[in-house]
């Protein structure tokens, strides 16, 4: 199985630059949009259900703002939409495709433009994420996290100790969720390499080693550590600031 998540930071403008064309070459069964700043009614059946995909949406309540997505290939079972608290579900920041074996999620974090807001949201899904710990059913929660967890996940880190999305506090937010809380950081299980960078902030620009941040993740339960295969990042993407992230499972859905 394979499952890919990527932040198009616009879908109008990630389509116009090809991200269309990008996806028909991914043969994945499961891909994940983020920050969409679209309603799904504003968009035309080609981006709705490109060709082998049935795409199901969230939309935020507030116009050109947030929104995720799933394009899956198989049917799921169920769609699952939002988080139950007032921050995730008017903003359209969590949708979870449900299959036989695995729940597959597309999640936004809050951005780190408003510190303040983020760590509220934080406070509020770490609760949901302790209740699904308590879950039997495996999930993968794809998607923008905003927080680069360790110095090797993003360049100049010396520089960026007091910058929204390396903070302290957030570095220590996820210590818990991969720590004692038991999740499973998907991509650093199998690749430990540097220089592997999810954001750069300039979207015309070459992907410059200088520049990137890794806060974009897939997130697992403990039990799913023997079925992740693989991982990588797609730098050559070039329709967001994000490069899209790929893994691969030894599972079927």
């Amino acid at each position: 199985m394979k499952i890919i998540n990527i932040n198009l930071n616009g879908i109008r403008r990630a389509v116009d630059r090809g991200f269309l064309d990008w996806l028909q070459q991914q043969d994945a069964d499961v891909i994940c949009v983020q920050n969409l700043q679209a309603k799904s009614y504003e968009l035309d059946d080609s981006v709705l259900y490109p060709q082998g995909y049935e795409g199901y949406f969230f939309d935020a309540d507030q116009d050109n703002f947030g929104g995720v997505g799933v394009y899956c290939r198989k049917l799921p079972k169920a769609i699952m939409t939002g988080l139950g608290f007032e921050q995730a579900d008017f903003e359209g920041r969590f949708i979870q495709a449900d299959f036989d074996k695995v729940s597959i999620a597309s999640f936004l974090m809050p951005d780190n433009s408003d510190p303040q807001a983020k760590y509220a949201f934080m406070e509020q899904f770490n609760e949901y994420l302790k209740k699904l710990r308590r879950k039997r059913r495996e999930h993968i929660i794809c998607g923008s996290w905003y927080i680069a967890h360790k110095t090797i996940d993003l360049a100049d880190w010396a520089n960026n100790q007091d910058t929204p999305g390396f903070r302290p506090v957030e570095r220590a937010w996820l210590d818990q969720v991969f720590g004692p809380m038991g999740f499973l950081d998907a991509f650093r299980e199998v690749n430990r390499e540097e220089d592997q960078y999810s954001w750069y902030p300039e979207l015309d620009k070459p992907r410059n080693r200088q520049d990137g941040w890794r806060i974009d993740y897939q997130v697992t339960g403990p039990n799913m550590r023997r079925n992740i295969v693989n991982a990588w990042f797609d730098t050559q993407a070039s329709f967001s600031e994000f490069a899209p992230l790929v893994v691969e499972y030894d599972i079927e859905l």
